[in-house]
């Protein structure tokens, strides 16, 4: 498990335990959306804002490796659907943890929907790329979001209990999932998951929102973030992660953070 521990400390912050993440791995279900076009060009903005780590599917390894540059943990996705398919919330596996270690890879991370019709797959896909990760020494990300038929609310309280405890039991060693709009709340997520739990930033906001977000998220015992869209799509990326790294790794308030972009 040594390997493990020390994949880790390129993902996680060694000194704080905590880390901000990027997801770029958009461009298999949307496309080449803005922020995403020249994909080397917004590695390099994150890196230099302070991003511990990204997400992206094999063409990330394959198309943004910039040798130049700040370095940045990279965390492979395994799985994919697209927007335009039959059910976009079956996500199949689409790449292997070997895969990712002959790659270069730091972690791997899989996205499961907890209520959804293909859950049982999505389940079973977790548990076996789980005990590969412990074979390997690969850490595990796993993106759980409440979303199906039962699901009136994927922020509600006790749905995304249930989603970060589930990764947990079946062999994750980090769980991203959805703020449940307090610290509060948000607090119970984190007391019932065994393992570091980060939060998704959701749709596009404004910077205000993201930034209360990450200081209620950290609040209620989140190890980060995991925002993509928020950070890649902004006009200026490297400023709002080293504005949400204020908050996360030096425990300074929103208000504090949001001067960064306001100069």
């Amino acid at each position: 498990m040594r390997g493990k521990e020390i994949r880790l400390e390129r993902i996680m912050d060694r000194n704080t335990g905590r880390t901000i993440i990027v997801p770029l791995d958009h461009g298999v279900t949307l496309g080449p959306i803005p922020g995403l076009v020249d994909v080397g060009r917004t590695i390099d903005l994150v890196a230099e804002g302070g991003a511990n780590a990204v997400i992206g599917h094999v063409g990330l390894a394959l198309h943004g490796h910039r040798g130049h540059g700040r370095d940045v943990g990279l965390i492979m996705h395994l799985s994919a659907s697209t927007s335009i398919g039959p059910d976009p919330n079956d996500k199949v596996l689409v790449n292997t943890v070997t895969n990712a270690l002959k790659m270069g890879a730091d972690g791997v991370s899989v996205h499961i929907n907890v209520g959804a019709d293909s859950e049982a797959q999505m389940l079973e896909d977790l548990g076996r790329v789980a005990v590969t990760c412990m074979e390997w020494g690969m850490p595990l990300l796993a993106m759980m979001y409440p979303r199906g038929r039962k699901v009136a609310d994927e922020h509600d309280l006790e749905c995304v209990k249930l989603s970060a405890r589930v990764a947990a039991e079946l062999g994750a060693d980090i769980v991203k999932t959805v703020y449940t709009g307090d610290a509060d709340s948000f607090r119970e997520v984190t007391r019932g998951c065994p393992v570091p739990v980060v939060v998704a930033g959701g749709s596009k906001t404004d910077d205000r929102a993201i930034l209360d977000l990450v200081e209620g998220a950290m609040e209620g015992g989140a190890a980060g973030i995991s925002i993509g869209r928020n950070a890649f799509q902004h006009p200026a990326p490297d400023r709002l992660i080293r504005a949400a790294a204020l908050i996360i790794h030096e425990g300074r308030s929103a208000e504090e953070a949001v001067e960064i972009l306001r100069t």
